[in-house]
């Protein structure tokens, strides 16, 4: 079944917008965090949702404690929507041009806070001179939705080091990442090259990235073996409200070097070599394979390379 039979309601009709909310929907299963992938306000979300139910005639979706399910009749349309929704995109990919001088498009990227401040200044001072009306946006990772929300097209390229992408994902390698940790400058005991023992003597804020789908839950996991439980003070989100703890308090953060160097600058922070063995992750690029042969997609990722790439 490849298209959805409107039913006779006066003058209540769909567009894509509204195809694309009750798919997200369906993933989300939440107004609100189908809302904040959308972009969209949560009462402008209800008006569609509104929408979508006159339309089909059917709630679409019911609060079952604090989770919205699908009807049955929902059920019954996710694959016919979703089947439309990845023609359209193919339509797009083959017939559509793209010229980023003129282009007013906005690029979705899956990208962990560090990414961002490695990858945003440079891009945008790109954008402003060779792709004026191009924004970008920076969506939290999520690896229930990672490869999902690639093959959909509501994210354009993951940023990092996802080794559960694999299905139907391509990948770039653009360059390796290393880990060291921060302190402040006047640290009472920790120097640049600090002892085993010294180290895992301090009290750590630990940067979790459980749920993510990205592999610095290994780089956390290595901690945790070295470090005393009782040492771990406090678990942060993000890279950079760890090293701001680490300017106002004793505590160290372990985070990647390309944060680091430029945190190191904007905090005043001394850079401390980990005297534990902490792998090198290789960040890439991941797309879709259906969106390989896409033109804006395929110059987002040359731009990506051109600026990001560093030899193996």
């Amino acid at each position: 079944m490849d298209t959805i039979p409107q039913r006779n309601e006066g003058d209540v009709d769909l567009d894509l917008h509204h195809l694309q909310v009750f798919d997200v929907l369906l993933a989300e299963h939440s107004l609100t965090k189908a809302a904040r992938v959308l972009n969209l306000s949560q009462p402008a979300l209800s008006k569609t949702l509104a929408r979508l139910r006159l339309y089909f005639g059917d709630p679409l979706f019911v609060r079952v404690a604090l989770r919205m399910e699908p009807t049955p009749k929902a059920l019954e349309l996710a694959e016919p929507v979703r089947t439309i929704l990845k023609k359209v995109s193919t339509l797009r990919s083959e017939h559509a041009s793209f010229d980023p001088k003129t282009s007013t498009r906005k690029f979705s990227f899956f990208l962990i806070d560090a990414g961002v401040v490695k990858i945003f200044p440079t891009l945008l001072n790109y954008l402003a001179s060779e792709a004026p009306g191009i924004c970008v946006q920076s969506i939290p990772c999520d690896a229930q939705h990672l490869d999902l929300w690639l093959e959909s097209g509501l994210v354009d390229l993951a940023i990092g080091s996802f080794p559960s992408l694999t299905m139907g994902i391509r990948r770039l390698p653009l360059w390796t990442e290393t880990y060291v940790s921060l302190v402040r400058k006047d640290h009472p005991r920790i120097g640049a090259h600090p002892s085993k023992e010294q180290f895992v003597a301090e009290k750590h804020a630990l940067v979790s990235a459980l749920g993510t789908g990205h592999e610095h839950l290994s780089i956390e996991r290595i901690i945790e073996s070295e470090v005393p439980r009782r040492n771990i003070v406090c678990r942060v989100p993000v890279f950079t409200s760890a090293a701001q703890i680490t300017k106002h308090s004793d505590v160290i953060a372990t985070v990647p070097k390309t944060l680091a160097v430029t945190m190191s600058h904007d905090l005043d922070l001394q850079l401390v070599e980990p005297p534990i063995s902490l792998p090198k992750l290789q960040i890439a690029q991941y797309w879709h394979d259906r969106c390989h042969l896409e033109p804006g997609n395929q110059w987002l990722r040359n731009v990506f390379r051109k600026l990001f790439s560093t030899p193996a």
